[in-house]
Order: C-alpha cells, then structure tokens, then sequence
C-alpha cells in the first residue's frame, strides 16, 4: 500500500488523524529514491500513522486542510533540491518543466517553498502542533547563507518560516527522535542533526558571527562559513549559536551516520516503487523512468567539490548497504509490473566510493586537517571500494530477470587511478558492461588555478586517466561535465579549457553548466565575498549574465577544429 494521499487511504488504514502530515514540493514517488518516502516509511515503520500532501496548493485551502490537523506534528520539504534551483536556471531564467510534477509542467512548486508552505500551515491551522522543516533546502539554508535570487544574505530558514525545528542532513534518526518526543509529551530540547531558537546561547557552543554582521561584512560571512564547515564535519564537534536579532539559532550537533545494518533496514521498506494512482492520472511523472528500477548502494561523498552540497548534506563518511540487501531489492525489483531486465542506475552520490572509506570514517570521524581527495590528491590512508563493487555486480548479474545493470552515477576518474591493485580491472568492467556506451566524468575544467578553487583533480590527472582509458578500450566514448564562470574563472581560462578539449579529448563538450551558486556551499561563498579562502585576497568572480554567458559560449559555442576533432553528445577519445 502507498502512504496515505486522500482520506479514502487514510479511512482504509482505520486511521482518523494521522500523527504525522507531510507536504513536499515534489510530487509522492513511493521509491527509496524519494526523500518523502524514506521519511515516510521510517515513521510507519516505528509505529506512526502518516500521510502525505505533495504540491499543495498556496493558494487555496482544499490540499492542505484535506487531513486536518496532525496529532503530532507537521514535516515540511521542499522536495529533491533547493526551489530556487528547481524554478530559476543560472542566469536567473524560469524553468518551464520539472521532472518531478505530473505532467512535467513547472506550475506546482512556490519559490521559497518550505517557507510559502510552513506560512500556509499558519493560515490554516493557528496555534497548531510543531512544524519539523527538512530536506535539502532546510538543511543548506539553516544558518545566515547567500541566496543568489535575491543577491542577499539571508536569516536562517528556521526564522523566516517561523517553524519549531528544523532537521538537518539525513534525518531519519531526528525525525524519529523528535516525534517519539512529541508522543511521549517531552520537550524538543537537543537532538542532534537539528537547529532550534532560543534566547539565549548555549556556552559550550561555538559563537557564529551574527547574521546582523555577515549580512553587511563578506570577510565575516566568510569567517562564518569557515566555522561553519569545520564543525559541521563529525558528532563528535560541539554545536554552534549564531545570533539573529533578540534571538539564537542553536546549531546542535550533528547526527551519528547510520550504519549498514540500518541503511539496509531503510532501503528494504515495503516502498511500491510507483506513484499512486491518483497521482498517475495528473500526467506523467518523467522522474520515475530513472528511479523506479535503480538502486542506491551506498549514502555519503568525501569528494567534497566546492560547488556542490552532498559533503555538507549527506555527510562525508560513506556508508555502504550490505550485497545481500542489494541483491534482495534487485529480487524485488524483478518482480515489478513492467521491469524489463534493466537496472538504469546502481550507485549513490560517486558510484565508485561503494564500499570505500578508512578508520576514521567508520568511527564517523572524517579527518578535520585535509581533503580525502581532490586537488591535492587522494589520500593514502583511503581503502578502495572498487573490488567490493565488481563483486556485487557479479552478484546482480546473476540474479534472475537481470539481463543488464547500468551505472549512471559519477565516477571518480582520480579513485580509480589511484587504486593500483583493481582501478583498472574496474574501468575494463565499467566500459565493456555497465555504462550504456559512454564514460561520464567530470572533470569540471583543465585550468589547475580554477581545479584548486573547485577542489577538483589537476589536469595532469584528467590527461593520465584519458590515456588510461585509451590503452584500456580504443573504442570506448568520452563525455565530461565542465562549469563556467565559477569563482576564479575567467574567460580566458574557458578558452584554454576549449583548446585542452581540442587537444587532449579530441571533443568540444556541448553541455557547459554555467556557476550556480546554491546555499552555504564553499564556492558560493567565494561568490559572495570575493575573497580567496587560502589567501584572503580578491578573487575575480563573473557575476553579469552577459559574463557569464560568455565564458560559457567560449567553449560550447567553439567550433571544433584540428584532427579527429567533434562537437556530439558522444564522442570517441
């Protein structure tokens, strides 16, 4: 059965009121793809009735009163990524579809939508019980952050919404613990991995500086950031206070990641992999092609890229499921109605850190005095997860009704050159079985000022892979993700990355991504401060659309020269 979407559903389960209301600015996909899902099926599983509201309308009462009030609490999300990121491209243009909407038409989510949501709650529902906000949007703006639309920096979410807590990163274990809480009629009080308001700080908590002063001085908001990060690395960092006004924003500590045991638990929920019907019937959802049948292997990311979110929201310690609860999904993913023997997707956040990590990870520790990987290199204490991967697509492959697994997850080109003993034995598995006809990386550049901003592998490192993947397999196709316009990156740099495609990768890329700066990441706060964060000197950061748009012409509108040169979707190294 799905989670309750109607009060048919809920009548059905013999349920009444439901102890738990959730809103989502994506629409319900009963998959373990689906954050809402997870959430869900958590809460049943520990004994709570639930139901969902995905994509309420804002501006009438009908969807969001359908359940009246919940006896414990509300939970709120805006969905799979930031509103801001799901409405508006990087030049600030309206997006007209979205994957995850019936009818793949970008009508149903508000701009702002955990704070338009949580202030639809309040017009409906007075004084009513907690509001839990959650979800990627939450958790990258729960302290003062950059908000690129508005060009401004902005309070903490928790205090513009006017909820009660707000739940940071994966948030099964504080999900569970707050609403436990709430039936056993304790006080919120501190749970790790959430932010909540007080009057006071906590003094064995770190000071933030105040958001009155990074609003108006970058070098402090790039002060905060730096504080910000390195105690937001592990549960063993003391919390931190930031104070917003009168008020305190108490950023307790975060959660303990969960271990295989219970990832495996979460995963093996009895999701129905499918919309409900009722859903079904508004259009198609185009997102459920790619994660009915796929499988998450693993949560976490050390990459640690400096544009990108999943380190600060999933956290840097990889957790890796067992095989044999893949296996089992596999098994019951085989059994689906129209499962035609392919599984699109089998990987996490980088597929290639399946089963990887080190001490300090698993103690749930990550180091605090350098990078796993990146610019500098990988980390000789890293254990790779390379030969524990081919074993589990051995393993897949033998289960019956799979005819072929795909993995369309990144990869980590520097992983598997640094793992001697099974890179390579993995990239001749990779190319001849599992990735569709093309290899996908992302590079994101060529000029190594630019790779040492981004935190990505320098460019003698994208050379030495290429020239791998030459000598492995000839034939095999080549496609990168590069960014434009990121804080340091000029346009002569696009240009010099458009003669290195030429040169080294025989292609022009097509795709360019151009900058966009998302809530409390590192490069964003390179962005906003137009500060080196190693130096502390001014760095060039393209902020016009005209500037932008052109680093990003300097290498996808560069027609392609020289021999064997070519402009495709795929191309032939």
């Amino acid at each position: 059965m799905y989670i309750p979407t109607s009060q048919a559903e809920l009548r059905h389960r013999g349920v009444t009121r439901p102890d738990v209301i959730l809103i989502s600015g994506d629409t319900y996909i009963d998959s373990p793809c689906s954050g809402i899902a997870i959430i869900g099926r958590v809460l049943e599983a520990a004994g709570f009735s639930v139901a969902i509201i995905a994509q309420p309308r804002t501006d009438r009462s009908d969807d969001i009163t359908l359940f009246g009030e919940p006896r414990l609490c509300w939970g709120v999300t805006a969905g799979c990524v930031d509103s801001s990121v799901a409405n508006y491209t990087a030049l600030g243009k309206p997006r007209r579809s979205c994957d995850f909407t019936p009818g793949n038409r970008n009508d149903r989510r508000p701009h702002r939508a955990t704070i338009a949501y949580t202030n639809l709650i309040r017009r409906y529902f007075k004084s009513t019980v907690p509001i839990v906000l959650g979800g990627i949007e939450a958790s990258l703006r729960r302290i003062a952050h950059y908000d690129y639309i508005s060009g401004a920096v902005r309070r903490s979410v928790l205090l513009d919404a006017k909820a009660d807590i707000l739940v940071y990163g994966m948030g099964e274990r504080a999900i569970l613990n707050i609403v436990q809480r709430l039936e056993q009629g304790e006080p919120l009080g501190v749970i790790p991995g959430t932010c909540t308001l007080d009057s006071y700080p906590k003094q064995e908590y770190v000071d933030l500086p105040p958001y009155e002063e990074v609003a108006k001085n970058r070098e402090a908001f790039g002060q905060m950031f730096s504080l910000f990060s390195r105690h937001n690395r592990s549960h063993c960092e003391p919390g931190l206070n930031q104070r917003h006004g009168h008020r305190y924003l108490l950023h307790h500590p975060p959660a303990v990641p969960l271990d295989s045991t219970e990832l495996d638990h979460i995963y093996e929920l009895p999701y129905m992999h499918n919309v409900p019907p009722a859903i079904r019937q508004q259009g198609e959802v185009r997102a459920l092609h790619t994660i009915r049948h796929s499988i998450t292997t693993h949560r976490g990311c050390y990459g640690q890229c400096s544009f990108c979110a999943i380190a600060l929201h999933q956290g840097r310690c990889v957790v890796s499921r067992s095989s044999r609860s893949i296996v089992r999904e596999a098994q019951r993913l085989t059994q689906l109605e129209g499962f035609r023997g392919t599984l699109p997707d089998l990987g996490g956040p980088t597929a290639n850190m399946y089963g990887s990590g080190c001490q300090q990870m698993q103690q749930g520790d990550p180091c605090a005095h350098r990078y796993c990987i990146g610019y500098d290199g990988v980390c000789p204490q890293l254990k790779h997860g390379h030969r524990s991967q081919m074993q589990l697509l051995q393993a897949l492959e033998a289960v019956d009704g799979i005819k072929s697994i795909r993995i369309a997850s990144g990869i980590r080109f520097d992983l598997i050159l640094a793992d001697v003993k099974n890179g390579r034995a993995y990239l001749e598995q990779l190319v001849d079985h599992h990735l569709g006809g093309q290899m996908k990386i992302a590079p994101e550049h060529s000029e190594n000022d630019v790779l040492q901003f981004m935190n990505k592998p320098r460019a003698e490192v994208l050379q030495k892979f290429v020239r791998l993947l030459r000598s492995v397999r000839p034939q095999a196709y080549l496609s990168c993700y590069v960014i434009a316009a990121h804080p340091g990156c000029t346009k002569k740099h696009m240009e010099n990355f458009a003669r290195f495609a030429r040169r080294e990768l025989k292609f022009v890329p097509e795709q360019v991504q151009v900058f966009t700066p998302t809530p409390s990441t590192l490069s964003t706060t390179m962005f906003h401060s137009e500060l080196d964060p190693g130096s502390g000197n001014t760095l060039f950061c393209e902020k016009g659309g005209q500037g932008r748009q052109a680093q990003r012409e300097a290498v996808a509108g560069a027609p392609p020269s020289g021999k064997g040169a070519r402009r495709q979707r795929r191309f032939r190294t």
